[in-house]
């Protein structure tokens, strides 16, 4: 994605992780053996063999002994391998950020890893307290609640959020509900959700601390991209009155991945300009600087795959091929951009919550930078973004903190669509 250079300074990727735990790979629910040893001696002692009989005898055996465990509402302590607590995450920007700032300025930055499981046995004790409800339950379900974890299915079916990060979302959501945000209109939702996330650190390369891709949220840490994808989930919920988190970490995927899609590190929208491409065409928004009178670019990406070192995931010579794959389709790409000498002259065509992406000249990459346009008190525009050096904060004038970005020629405008138009839902 877009790879920051604010003077001296780039972005790198993101990656939330938090104190749930994942399952188990392999079975070893301590005392499932025990009871299967007691229900073949019961069934040889009885004379029985047939295997209807047995699985009989077995479920009335369980039944008898969950029962009594249920009832008795003892805690089960069991060792269960593969099993680690998830770590809480810092956040990052992209690896492509890092690579362009090492060729420019000798200031590179690193970082990978996401949810996974371990390879220690025996890790931590894994602690139940079961609810005497079970009791009535099939012993099927009793059975499967026993047996090894999977991971769900929906990246975003439960909230991965720390608790800090939770409190976070509580508050913007009852914020909106307060302040009746979704009557607005959907660009002033935007600059009011940004604001609330004023003075919020930076860390970089938050996406890219894992081997496996996953969805990365963060609330209370940003990178540049991390920041713009964060505020329209949040908005693009609040608009139709929607404040549930699986409703959020929805739109935050349907933003990152090609056609909404995580199907690993390949499926990420890496270069901005195909993020503005890909979400335009599932009607998330609308590439407007041709429109308003930008000027066309063409530009060759393959930035990623001309600096595999600098990305980790980009050691699997699989991987490696997914990502030339997808340059080549890229490829060639016409950018229309407004000159960074030129940008104050279309003030009047922005509007606040407008996408903006600092387009650069450092060869195959698009973008170094990105944000939202902001509109000040005085009615004048500026930029609030995630800054390397500065976090959360609101730059005053856009033309001149654009001028200030190394290897900018100008910038790419995209508008965010209003879900509550029935022509503008992805």
């Amino acid at each position: 994605m877009g790879f920051a250079a604010h003077k001296n300074s780039f972005e790198g990727p993101l990656v939330q992780q938090n104190e749930s735990f994942v399952g188990v790979e392999n079975e070893s629910f301590v005392g499932v053996a025990g009871v299967e040893l007691l229900g073949r001696l019961l069934v040889a002692e009885n004379g029985i063999c047939s295997r209807r009989s047995h699985r009989f005898v077995m479920e009335k055996l369980l039944k008898r002994i969950t029962g009594f465990l249920f009832t008795a509402g003892l805690i089960i302590f069991c060792p269960l391998p593969n099993m680690a607590p998830l770590s809480r995450s810092t956040v990052v920007s992209d690896q492509s950020e890092q690579a362009a700032l090492k060729s420019v300025s000798s200031n590179h930055a690193s970082a990978t890893e996401s949810l996974h499981l371990s390879d220690d046995l025996n890790r931590l004790p894994y602690v139940s307290l079961v609810d005497q409800r079970i009791v009535e339950a099939e012993v099927s379900t009793v059975l499967s609640l026993l047996a090894p974890g999977k991971e769900e299915a929906s990246p975003y079916a439960a909230n991965p959020f720390n608790e800090k990060d939770s409190s976070q979302f509580e508050q913007i959501m009852q914020n909106a509900r307060s302040r009746s945000l979704h009557n607005r209109p959907m660009g002033e939702i935007v600059q009011a959700l940004a604001q609330q996330l004023l003075g919020s650190p930076y860390e970089a390369n938050l996406l890219d601390r894992s081997s496996k891709e996953t969805l990365v949220v963060s609330l209370t840490r940003f990178d540049c991209v991390l920041f713009v994808e964060t505020v329209l989930a949040l908005a693009r919920g609040i608009a139709i009155q929607d404040y549930s988190y699986p409703t959020f970490a929805h739109h935050l995927q349907n933003h990152r991945y090609r056609d909404g899609r995580l199907d690993g590190y390949c499926s990420r929208l890496h270069y901005f300009s195909e993020w503005i491409a890909d979400n335009q065409r599932r009607g998330n928004v609308l590439n407007i600087a041709a429109e308003i009178g930008g000027v066309p670019f063409p530009k060759t990406l393959n930035f990623m795959s001309t600096h595999r070192s600098s990305y980790p995931r980009l050691v699997n010579d699989a991987t490696y091929r997914c990502v030339q794959q997808m340059e080549s389709s890229l490829n060639p790409l016409t950018l229309y951009y407004i000159p960074q000498s030129q940008i104050r002259q279309y003030y009047a065509q922005l509007q606040p919550g407008d996408i903006v992406a600092i387009a650069t000249d450092i060869p195959g990459l698009d973008v170094t930078h990105t944000g939202l346009v902001y509109r000040n008190e005085d009615g004048s525009l500026g930029l609030i973004h995630a800054a390397p050096n500065s976090g959360v904060k609101v730059s005053h004038d856009l033309q001149h903190y654009v001028s200030n970005v190394e290897s900018r020629i100008g910038i790419l405008v995209a508008r965010p669509t209003d879900p509550r138009s029935p022509i503008s839902r992805p």
